[in-house]
């Protein structure tokens, strides 16, 4: 099991730089959608993001397993409230890449029989309800972090300055409010791993909401929030103290 997930994982860089090429074709074809002049290009970058696509679902084969072993192990967190949302996170995650290698079997003939929409359908809901639950999971750390940096002494009297040295902005704004802003900004800037994966999991979420019509945006919207996503996946997995534990 374990030389089977080393060997599966071996792929996370290429689908991340697959995902990133993907997103960015999408993008150009929205900002490029009006010029007439550009047809020609337009069909190469739409045979490009399809073939990223296709290339990223071979890459993804081997996922449903390490998401079932990854849920496994969140099993024996301590904290409740990551055990659950993380287990709920990669059970769904599971769930999404089994139909998204059902699918890839439908588009080169390996199965006939399938209602192909439907399946699409259901693989963005499992995807979508993996995002929620490790955006939660987001929100919960983030608010751990603040109520710990709100206990640190030399980070209240770092608060009562800036409010003293902001007294303008303190009258317009609730006094309470912009320290609790400053509170939220300053553990952010000092944890950029929880930063990095709460804006990942921001931007993959239009993905979802956008193909179940809970959200509509248009293409442009997608592919950039992809394009972010995936290159602050790259960053995570080439500075490893940038991906967020557990």
């Amino acid at each position: 099991m374990e030389s089977f997930i080393k060997f599966t994982n071996q792929s996370q860089g290429r689908d991340r730089i697959f995902r990133a090429t993907q997103y960015a074709c999408a993008l150009a074809k929205y900002l490029l959608r009006n010029s007439p002049r550009r047809q020609a290009l337009l069909l190469k970058l739409q045979s490009l993001e399809s073939n990223m696509s296709s290339g990223r679902r071979l890459f993804r084969l081997g996922n449903t397993v390490n998401s079932i072993d990854a849920a496994k192990r969140t099993l024996y967190l301590s904290d409740p409230v990551l055990r659950l949302c993380l287990t709920v996170a990669n059970l769904n995650r599971a769930l999404y890449f089994i139909c998204d290698n059902i699918l890839w079997a439908r588009n080169i003939g390996l199965i006939q029989d399938i209602d192909k929409d439907r399946w699409s359908i259901n693989a963005s809901r499992y995807y979508f309800v993996s995002l929620l639950m490790n955006l939660i999971r987001d929100a919960y750390v983030i608010a751990q972090l603040m109520v710990e940096k709100s206990r640190e002494r030399q980070f209240q009297q770092k608060v009562n300055q800036h409010l003293n040295d902001s007294p303008d902005v303190a009258c317009v704004i609730i006094p309470q409010l912009d320290a609790f802003l400053f509170l939220f900004i300053e553990c952010l800037r000092s944890h950029p791993a929880v930063a990095l994966d709460t804006l990942k999991n921001a931007c993959d979420l239009f993905i979802p909401l956008d193909k179940l019509g809970i959200y509509q945006t248009n293409t442009g919207v997608v592919g950039m929030c992809g394009l972010v996503s995936s290159l602050i996946g790259i960053l995570s997995i080439l500075k490893t103290n940038l991906k967020i534990k557990p």
